[in-house]
């Protein structure tokens, strides 16, 4: 396989822990209404859904239900008061980060929170060196549908084939598998209700190092490639 020259990541549950804001944002809701809060370990694997997993988890409400839209809207509200108070990069992301750039390779963020949330959060949360940025609105598509992941690429210069893209979702692994990129299931991630082996990703990988290694793995190996041809 060749090396690839950039590596496109997910936000929610692949770079960052987001989970403990958003699920505070919809606690702050049912204590409103007094209702009791909603455990964390319930509303934790829906974090890569926004708003639909955690008004789900929380209030039983799906898209279309009486009520949902009006909690959505007011969820916003309360998530975009203190998107950063608890929120970290997980363990290893900064390494993993550098290491990629010490490689050469680029790499971006592509989501589908909507640019509301992710223009302020990234630089909060250290992460505004990156190359490139596309939110959940930038192109009119979110995830699984490709385009937003090609225009990370196109971003970069770099072609799609020649990058990875790496999530935490099933929707990161379809969309990526559109885009004609090479898809990384990152199992230390939110995951969903979904088993991430069913995915069909190219890799699965527990942590960010193991992510690192691999990276390291697959450049020596085109280049021993490259010097034997």
């Amino acid at each position: 396989m060749p090396a690839p020259r950039a590596i496109l990541f997910d936000l929610d549950g692949t770079l960052a822990d987001t989970a403990p804001d958003l699920a505070a944002a919809v606690n702050w809701l049912r204590t409103e209404r007094g209702l009791d809060p909603t455990p964390y370990e319930v509303l934790r694997p829906t974090a890569s859904a926004g708003a639909r997993g955690m008004i789900g988890a929380a209030f039983g409400l799906a898209p279309g239900d009486e009520g949902y839209e009006e909690l959505r809207l007011a969820w916003f509200e309360r998530y975009q008061s203190a998107m950063s108070t608890y929120t970290t990069l997980f363990d290893g992301i900064p390494e993993l980060l550098d290491g990629i750039t010490d490689a050469g390779m680029a790499w971006g963020i592509v989501t589908n929170k909507p640019s509301r949330f992710t223009d302020p959060l990234v630089p909060q949360i250290a992460l505004a060196h990156a190359g490139c940025i596309v939110s959940g609105d930038t192109t009119g598509f979110a995830k699984p549908h490709p385009a937003p992941l090609l225009e990370g690429a196109r971003r970069l210069g770099i072609a799609p084939e020649q990058c990875w893209y790496v999530g935490d979702d099933l929707r990161d692994i379809e969309a990526g598998h559109a885009a004609g990129m090479v898809t990384v299931a990152c199992v230390w991630g939110y995951c969903g209700a979904i088993e991430p082996s069913t995915w069909g990703a190219d890799y699965l990988l527990e942590t960010p190092a193991q992510l690192l290694a691999l990276l390291g793995q697959v450049s020596e190996a085109a280049r021993q490639a490259e010097h034997a041809a």
